[in-house]
């Protein structure tokens, strides 16, 4: 068994928070784009705790946390252009941030009083999938889209397209996943393939589910594979940027296995305690990815000492009004789903409308 932390992972930055070169990767930012990335992790986390306490509290029915997962995500979704389009699983919360979603757009669907109404619209992020693995299929339809809209591949990194798609390390287990693969390179897709493998699909370590580290898998579908330090958010950036370059620039598909650790519980109906060591978990809080940053922008003297109580206070308040507007949510009416079926509502649809409508009235009669 080869799957440890150190078999073939690119790394920029130490969770010591020491700079590192890499053979093939570098990290082409600054400090100010790092202490950027920070602000990210730093609020994308806030938003996370404070899902989890709404859950805990009865106001979610469920929340997927994403603690410890904020380097791979915003490292990733800071690779990917606005032109982009993003397809997540169900705990992107830091990907949906950086991509300009509304946060509360998540926790409505959690609270059941929403489907993913952003639709793709707002930040090129495609609604949730709550099915595990089946999004990489519908991600490889979009990109083959792309190509057939002439979208990619034109020389002009500015417009041309790519798809960046998110699963963790339990779906590369699924059939979908593994046929998305097959389709994406047989038709050399637009896309990149970011595996979040967070060590634990539920209950079931990654070591159980491949006998080889994730990434490799890639050999057999002809694409390349990529193995990333998940909690060096410069890594996470270098790597994605390179492979989202080279299927904008048509040459294929990519994988990535970000090699990561959700902190947390699956998800909040989930106890790992259960199932997994305490000592496990301890060693992982020392390769935290918010401290590792925190202390290179510490030692490198590029931020001001007040940077950090500033950031944990905007942090506090982007979590406030996440909180307040998410209890403000008003529950959905049902004679609203049937104006969501269509574009433009069938005879059909409508007649159904009106006659739920009618029924419904007659309750208030009584």
């Amino acid at each position: 068994m080869s799957d440890t932390p150190d078999s073939g992972l690119v790394q920029l930055l130490t969770p010591e928070g020491e700079r590192v070169e890499h053979p093939d990767f570098s990290f082409p930012g600054d400090d100010e784009m790092i202490a950027g990335f920070l602000r990210d992790m730093v609020i994308a986390r806030r938003i996370d705790s404070e899902g989890t306490a709404l859950q805990r509290q009865g106001q979610l029915g469920l929340w997927a946390s994403m603690t410890g997962q904020e380097a791979a995500q915003v490292g990733s979704g800071r690779a990917a252009k606005k032109q982009d389009y993003v397809v997540p699983s169900y705990r992107e919360t830091a990907v949906a941030w950086v991509r300009g979603l509304d946060p509360v757009a998540l926790s409505a669907v959690f609270r059941g009083v929403d489907l993913g109404a952003w639709a793709g619209n707002d930040g090129n992020f495609h609604p949730y999938t709550m099915v595990v693995g089946s999004q990489a299929l519908h991600a490889v339809g979009y990109a083959m889209g792309i190509t057939a809209d002439g979208a990619t591949a034109t020389g002009n990194p500015d417009t041309d397209e790519a798809v960046l798609a998110f699963f963790g390390d339990g779906a590369t287990s699924q059939g979908d996943v593994n046929e998305a693969l097959v389709f994406s390179s047989s038709f050399q897709s637009p896309i990149v393939f970011l595996c979040q493998n967070n060590q634990w699909a539920i209950s079931v370590p990654t070591t159980r589910q491949s006998r080889i580290p994730i990434a490799r898998r890639a050999d057999g579908f002809g694409m390349p594979g990529i193995r990333v330090d998940g909690n060096d958010v410069l890594a996470s950036f270098a790597v994605t940027s390179w492979a989202l370059d080279r299927a904008r620039a048509g040459e294929g598909p990519a994988f990535i296995e970000a090699f990561t650790y959700r902190m947390g519980a699956h998800t909040t109906s989930d106890d790992p305690t259960k199932y997994r060591l305490n000592a496990e978990l301890e060693s992982w809080k020392l390769k935290d990815p918010i401290e590792r940053v925190r202390a290179y922008l510490r030692r490198s003297g590029s931020v001001a000492a007040s940077f950090f109580d500033d950031l944990a206070a905007q942090a506090d308040d982007v979590a406030a009004d996440f909180r307040s507007r998410t209890l403000a949510l008003a529950d959905p009416l049902l004679e609203d789903s049937f104006d969501l079926v269509h574009a433009e509502a069938t005879e059909h649809i409508i007649e159904q409308k009106a006659a739920y409508i009618d029924y419904a009235s007659s309750f208030e009669e009584e």
